[in-house]
């Protein structure tokens, strides 16, 4: 295929993605199934692939790439992101747009009203038609640069469909079903859980990794206009409707009112309504929909004087505690759980609540038997608020944490400074099937259709005792076959999931340990540091707190872990079964900036904040967001700030662009 025909090709399959994701993300209407757009998708990655030459910024493809990064950079908002003032009854509605008939006497109020979708507010920045930055609100005047993890985002346009230049804001957040998913996901490898989809959403836009955002499944919604010279709106919902035929997804459940009366029907509608909504809302957002008054109303120190919250109250529902059970998790960590009555709550009944530890329980003091009341933690999490006391009978039982683990029955003991009760028996089985689960799951081993049934049957068949014996499996066909529902081909994908595994990197055999405290960053330090799990395991504590990322805790978590004699032995049969026990020099190769510690400033002629960070992180280096005595090179664009004046005074290398650049082209 000719070049020019290549270039056509690409250009056609953009603007065909780029269509469809407007129709599915802004319109809500689907034109092809989901295999066409994928298999067109696939088809624009293979010829990037062969012609990288014809990657660009706006490209489809480049939602997920580059380098994980080692700080947020700053980002000033060209207009200040404020933050709204709350109404919490009618009476404070009244108020506002009292207020507001004050400030301006003479003219007739109309009321946009929204949903307030419930997650983290961002600002996007185009320039010409392409996003080049995004950023959290911070504190309002400056947030921080999270533009690798909003370009993930699949509902936020990377051109917009005229080359404008402008600035939006709106909100990132979560579905219901994607933030259930992840907790299932999060409690099955024994990781902590979320509390809402808003904490879920806000944690998933500050990774340094945006491959952890990419598979968040997070949305966005765009409410507002900030800094957009070129857009001439009259009114707020005439704005919004123009931000949507740019490409960019607005909340499609928007009301234009002009009585009060009505504005509060239409807020108290959706007190009952909400639980059926794929997202979580905490309430709506009354705005005076003139922006001509939008301005003569101004704002004052926090928020603006022409928009208000309408926040709902919490939901909480009475129930009896029918009992306390006790579930052991993949570290051994002991976690009291509330058997509830079942009761419905925002929309779904609810049987069980955590009570996450000994001492939360018994500041509670939660009895077998009690009254008690609950809510759900942003309306998806149960949790037991209060007892309600003055209904005791004296027949409640107050629980104790028992002293022998209710899955092995070996003795728990609590650590000085926690608050858990843990097993320390290294065969529990509880502990087993999590450990089978986490060691096989995507960020570490990743073996593909080893889940959590299957790691019960393996077990429960006898055919695995721990991580080991999944390498014992090859020659156990038969046996596998005889298991309910097991088909011949299901077991050949298994096996070569399970042999395709020995391959993975040192890193990800060392997080899939489930080394308490080592994560998956954690794992990569460690493993690029002493490229061998030999030299880790014979590592001092001193020699291991020299890597970035661990310290005194951790250390010591993986001293004990190695020390145990079930560790020796685990390690020796993983290693018989031919995994890598060493970091080979394709995954930890020697970089140019290995070591060194750069930080950004201002603004680079050509490069934002977000590329010449990958670039530096390419090639070894690290990027920070403040200047220390640790800072090698700061990098300095227009409008340096503090930072220059700092790194000058700590004598630290200065580069500009191009001497950044020469920097880098060494390692070419």
């Amino acid at each position: 295929m000719e070049k020019d025909s290549v270039r056509q090709r690409v250009r056609q399959l953009r603007e065909k993605i780029d269509e469809h994701n407007y129709q599915y993300h802004v319109l809500d209407q689907p034109l092809i199934s989901d295999a066409e757009f994928d298999a067109d998708l696939r088809e624009l990655v293979e010829i990037e692939q062969q012609f990288p030459d014809l990657i660009s910024p706006d490209s489809p493809t480049q939602r997920v790439g580059g380098q994980p990064q080692s700080g947020f950079a700053q980002v000033t908002h060209r207009l200040p992101m404020l933050s709204l003032e709350n109404a919490l009854n009618i009476g404070d509605l009244r108020n506002f747009v009292s207020r507001a008939k004050k400030l301006v006497p003479a003219a007739e109020l109309e009321f946009v009203v929204e949903l307030k979708v419930d997650g983290l507010a961002v600002s996007l920045q185009y320039e010409a038609g392409l996003f080049v930055r995004g950023a959290t609100r911070g504190d309002g005047e400056v947030g921080e640069d999270i533009t690798h993890n909003l370009r993930t985002v699949k509902s936020i346009p990377l051109r917009l469909r005229k080359p404008l230049t402008l600035e939006v804001r709106g909100e990132v957040y979560l579905p219901r079903a994607s933030f259930l998913t992840l907790n299932e996901e999060r409690r099955l490898h024994n990781l902590p859980l979320f509390a809402n989809p808003r904490n879920a959403a806000a944690g998933s836009l500050r990774q340094l990794d945006p491959q952890v955002a990419a598979s968040r499944n997070l949305e966005v919604v765009i409410y507002g206009l900030g800094y957009a010279p070129e857009l001439q709106p009259h009114s707020h919902y005439a704005a919004l409707n123009s931000l949507k035929d740019l490409g960019l997804s607005i909340n499609d459940q928007i009301v234009v009112l002009r009585e009060l009366a009505d504005v509060v029907s239409y807020c108290e509608s959706w007190r009952d309504k909400r639980a059926a909504l794929p997202y979580e809302i905490d309430g709506l957002v009354i705005k005076i929909n003139d922006l001509s008054l939008q301005q003569r109303l101004g704002n004052t120190a926090k928020s603006p004087r022409w928009a208000i919250a309408y926040k709902f109250p919490a939901e909480q529902a009475e129930t009896k505690v029918l009992g306390i059970t006790v579930q052991v998790g993949r570290t051994g960590t002991l976690t009291p759980i509330a058997e509830l009555e079942p009761v419905l709550l925002a929309g779904t009944v609810v049987k069980r609540a955590s009570l996450h530890n000994e001492d939360i329980l018994r500041e509670k003091d939660v009895r077998s038997g009690d009254y008690v009341l609950v809510r759900k933690a942003g309306e998806i999490i149960p949790e037991v608020v209060t007892v309600v006391k003055a209904k005791r009978t004296g027949a409640e039982e107050p629980f104790i944490m028992p002293e022998l683990c209710p899955a092995c029955g070996e003795q728990v003991r609590r650590l000085p400074g926690e608050s858990a009760m843990r097993c320390f028996n290294f065969y529990c089985p509880a502990q087993e099937v999590e450990r089978i689960i986490h060691f096989a799951s995507r960020g570490a081993m990743d073996i593909d259709g080893m889940g959590p049934a299957l790691a019960e049957q393996l077990l429960a068949a006898g055919l695995i005792t721990d991580i080991a014996d999944l390498y014992s499996l090859t020659g156990k066909k038969a046996e596998l076959l005889a298991l309910e529902r097991k088909a011949a081909k299901s077991v050949e994908n298994l096996l070569s999931a399970i042999e395709k595994s020995k391959e993975q990197p040192l890193w990800r055999l060392l997080y899939g340990l489930g080394i308490r405290f080592v994560g998956e960053r954690t794992a990569r330090e460690l493993s690029a540091h002493f490229g061998s799990l030999d030299q880790l395991i014979s590592a001092s504590p001193a020699e291991l707190e020299a890597v970035e990322e661990v310290g005194p805790k951790i250390s010591a978590s993986i001293s004990e872990f190695f020390a145990l004699d079930s560790s020796k032995e685990l390690v020796a049969r993983l290693r018989s079964a031919g995994l890598k026990m060493t970091e080979t020099k394709e995954d930890g190769a020697e970089k140019l900036l290995a070591g060194k510690n750069f930080v950004l400033t201002g603004t680079l002629p050509t490069y934002s904040r977000e590329e010449a960070a990958a670039l530096i992180e390419a090639a070894g280096g690290r990027v920070s967001s403040s200047v220390s005595k640790n800072t090698d090179y700061l990098v300095a664009g227009e409008k340096p700030g503090s930072k220059l004046e700092k790194a000058e005074k700590l004598q630290i290398i200065i580069l500009d662009e191009q001497a950044l650049q020469a920097l880098l082209a060494k390692g070419k």
